[in-house]
């Protein structure tokens, strides 16, 4: 099988970058649907309208719903229909982003994603997590391109709440574990074929980028301030995280992160918050170095993501509802099989419970 690279056409990264969206969006169409929440829409709808007053192109927006299923994308495909629009906008989180995405590829016209927020690696990608209604994960939507423009205004951005790029950090921390597991058991990548060498470096670079710069982008954040380790941050949560995970494939982290949806008091947590655990429980399946093991624990301490199941939000952590989680990420049709080894819904259960161990350990340590 060929190897594929996959990453959005553009890619556009700086302070105030959505006041130039109108000239980015005239190349593709005429009448743009933007989707963005209420809250965003207050937050930055003025920014954006700002630079359409002498464009060619005009711009509407749409409120989202709150959750990327299969009703949600209708109704919001209907609305553009309606409207006339001839290209898609998603500005904000990763649920607003993957809806645009999923109803650009419905009408079959260019999407540009506008992340308000650093929290995923889902703006570059070709693909939408779907979830049901109540916010249970259904499956991921496989799209034939990834977006043509993906515009990250940083100022925006730095002026979010600090935890939603954490939660970003947490997400783009399992990018190089999971591509690793993927090269060693030479699995079909979210692209569609095998991974290349440059998406592997790149997901590197990506955790080498967070060791570097993660806990000084943090500081920076929580004083205000726009940094080199910001903007470096920002582009390893979205860009190199982005490419790494999709031209290279997702693993046991994700799966973890999807299983856990099974519970509903994690709901209320982030998709990179529960991912990071993921990364732990990932690192004790594969009995990973206790160096490394240091390493990842120690950087979660210290930026604040979770380490525990309590962290989480879980407080009754009996085998029964762990092993839930733990069969839930197993399924055929998630993304566990892609580890170099065969792995059980007890072997994922045990790993759980060991990896809320060690943090618990780890945190008692360093007390």
């Amino acid at each position: 099988m060929a190897r594929i690279f996959n990453s959005p056409s553009k890619y556009i990264q700086g302070p105030d970058a959505l006041a130039e969206l109108a000239s980015h969006i005239e190349p593709l169409g005429q009448a743009a649907l933007a989707i963005a929440t209420s809250t965003g829409i207050e937050r930055v709808g003025a920014k954006i309208e700002g630079g359409f007053e002498h464009s060619s192109a005009t711009i509407t927006f749409e409120s989202f719903g709150g959750e990327c299923s299969d009703t949600e994308i209708d109704r919001i495909a209907q609305a553009a229909k309606a409207a006339g629009a001839d290209v898609i906008v998603g500005v904000g989180g990763g649920k607003v982003l993957d809806t645009a995405k999923a109803v650009a590829y419905k009408l079959g016209v260019p999407v540009v994603v506008c992340p308000t927020i650093a929290s995923s690696d889902a703006p570059c990608s070709a693909l939408s997590v779907i979830y049901t209604e109540d916010g249970i994960f259904d499956r991921y939507l496989f799209l034939p391109a990834n977006p043509d423009i993906v515009l990250m205004d940083t100022t925006v951005i730095a002026a979010s709440p600090v935890r939603l790029t954490i939660s970003g950090m947490g997400d783009a921390l399992a990018t190089y574990f999971e591509a690793r597991a993927c090269v060693e058991s030479e699995a079909d990548t979210c692209a569609g074929g095998k991974a290349t060498s440059a998406a592997l470096a790149l997901a590197k670079l990506c955790f080498d980028t967070l060791m570097a710069d993660g806990v000084k982008a943090k500081v920076a954040l929580e004083a205000g301030c726009t940094t080199p380790a910001v903007e470096r941050v920002i582009e390893a949560n979205t860009l190199l995280s982005g490419i790494g995970f999709e031209s290279c494939g997702l693993a046991a982290a994700h799966a973890i992160h999807n299983g856990m949806t099974q519970l509903p008091e994690t709901h209320a947590r982030y998709h990179g918050e529960k991912v990071a655990f993921g990364t732990i429980v990932q690192l004790v399946l594969e009995n990973a170095p206790t160096e490394k093991l240091e390493e990842v624990l120690g950087f979660c301490m210290e930026v604040g993501l979770p380490t525990t199941l309590e962290d989480l939000g879980v407080e009754d952590i009996s085998r029964e509802r762990i092993m839930a989680v733990a069969e839930s990420a197993c399924a055929p049709t998630d993304t566990m099989g892609n580890m170099p080894f065969a792995v059980t819904p007890q072997m994922v259960c045990d790993a759980i419970l060991a990896a809320d161990a060690l943090g618990h350990y780890y945190h008692l340590d360093l007390c």
